[in-house]
């Protein structure tokens, strides 16, 4: 029904008007002037007015919505009204002008939005970047565990939080700088290698791309320059022990057990070193393998009956020839050491099991061990709850600082000064060998060599007992 006034022409609704209309008007229109119309609603028992402007627009009548009261006052629905009047008489269609603000309004949000994407950007940090990389830029054969350790402890905590926009060779010098204050020469190159690599996948891609617009910072950078003059930057080490310093070895091993057995007071005393890492040391020495794939050996791979060892292939050391499984006939001299080592973790899982966690002991103790008792080598202070001594110095240090990895180095070298076949050695190392063409590596691969290895450990056990039963060097 149409509730047109009866008042004239002229007539408006007022507030207190409006309020007074009954539910029964409910769907019926009212008239306001000018074009102005208002349907009545009703809401349960509120009652509202949605005001439409009716104007003709080629033929044709066209209503303009004016908003709705009491939402909105009227004073602002007739404001609304007469510019539509106001539109309509320029020759604009209110309708097609209400679209253009809308979709002028919804440009003005997307150009903010777009604005706060930039400034975000703008705004991302080198830690940002490494998250993404380290989730989708990188895949190391140890789940990138290393590699997440490396970045935070050494290189987050110093440029995490820097704007990638701000990073430049500066700062990366200054934090490889920084390592190598701390005798870290290899952990520097490491850094910096890692850093590039990270660097150079974000120059690929969005948004970081656009962060690095003035380049990669690491390719002004020289790491000869960064690390110590005297440091290998090819990190190839020849250091072999020889019979003197492994009688030596054994010597220091025994006496720092004899001191720590007979001393008064065993709090105060020096430890000797740990039965674990001693063993580590034997069996490196006398299987040539890796420092890690020794500390990763599990009891159930280790037959002490027969004398095998069974290195599983996720155990061996990635390299570009890929990983193999290999099986490690023990000599009589590695032998005993597993089964020393039995008396005292033979119990568990683990040959080498940690002290205060699940799993294997961290692969770098036994190198921390060592390096710790040789200070004398490196350009560092001493590290509160470390040993800090020379007590492993061998031979009064003429021939520099040992490490696990050359005790490998040194069991191979004894192979071949006892006659053993280079070929025999590379495949008790568990190098992957080339010999020609892809068929005839096959089938030199399949053959099988395993006697002549068997032998080859044990020439090498017996010429160990035979050094170390000759006592140390005077």
């Amino acid at each position: 029904m149409n509730r047109y006034p009866k008042r004239g022409k002229g007539f408006r609704w007022t507030v207190k008007e409006l309020e007074a209309i009954p539910p029964s008007w409910k769907g019926d229109t009212l008239a306001d002037g000018d074009g102005l119309q208002g349907e009545v609603r009703q809401h349960g028992a509120k009652t509202s007015v949605a005001w439409r402007y009716a104007y003709k627009w080629e033929g044709k009548t066209k209503r303009h919505y004016c908003g709705t009261w009491p939402s909105l006052s009227l004073d602002q629905i007739r404001v609304t009204r007469d510019q539509a009047r106001e539109w309509v008489r320029t020759g604009v269609n209110p309708s097609d002008q209400k679209r253009v603000v809308r979709i002028e309004a919804q440009r003005q949000i997307e150009a903010t939005l777009a604005e706060e994407d930039r400034r975000q950007a703008d705004d991302l940090t080198v830690k940002d970047l490494y998250d993404a990389w380290i989730t989708d830029g990188v895949r190391r054969s140890d789940d990138n565990a290393e590699l997440k350790r490396v970045f935070q402890k050494d290189v987050l905590p110093h440029i995490g939080t820097t704007a990638l926009r701000n990073l430049d060779e500066h700062g990366i010098r200054a934090l490889l700088r920084l390592i190598v204050a701390r005798g870290a020469n290899r952990l520097a190159v490491v850094v910096f290698t890692a850093i590039r690599q990270m660097l150079v996948w974000g120059e690929k891609r969005k948004p970081w791309r656009a962060l690095l617009i003035e380049g990669n910072p690491t390719d002004l950078i020289e790491i000869p320059k960064i690390v110590e003059k005297d440091y290998d930057l090819a990190n190839i080490r020849d250091r072999v022990l020889s019979l003197d310093e492994i009688r030596e070895l054994q010597a220091i091993f025994e006496r720092m057990e004899c001191e720590y057995a007979t001393a008064e007071d065993r709090r105060r005393a020096i430890r000797p070193i740990a039965l674990e890492t001693q063993v580590a040391v034997w069996i490196c020495l006398s299987t040539l393998s890796r420092i890690g794939e020794t500390l990763k050996a599990r009891w159930e791979h280790v037959d002490l009956a027969v004398g095998t060892w069974y290195i599983p292939k996720e155990n061996v050391k990635k390299t570009k020839a890929g990983q193999r499984a290999l099986t490690v006939f023990l000599s009589p001299f590695a032998k005993m050491q597993f089964e020393r080592l039995y008396e005292k973790t033979g119990k568990g899982i683990w040959c080498f099991p940690a002290k205060q966690a699940e799993g294997h002991v961290s692969e770098s103790t036994v190198g921390k061990q060592i390096g710790d008792r040789q200070v004398m080598f490196m350009n560092r202070k001493a590290l509160k709850g470390r040993r800090n001594d020379n007590s492993l110095v061998l031979a009064s240090g003429r021939n520099g600082n040992w490490t696990a990895h050359d005790l490998r180095r040194t069991g191979a070298t004894l192979m071949e000064t006892i006659g053993i076949e280079d070929k025999v050695i590379d495949l008790c190392q568990n190098h992957v060998i080339h010999t020609g063409s892809a068929k005839i590596r096959r089938h030199y691969l399949h053959s099988d060599h395993s006697s002549q290895m068997r032998e080859a450990w044990k020439a090498l056990g017996s010429a160990l007992e035979t050094a170390l039963s000759a006592g140390p060097a005077l």
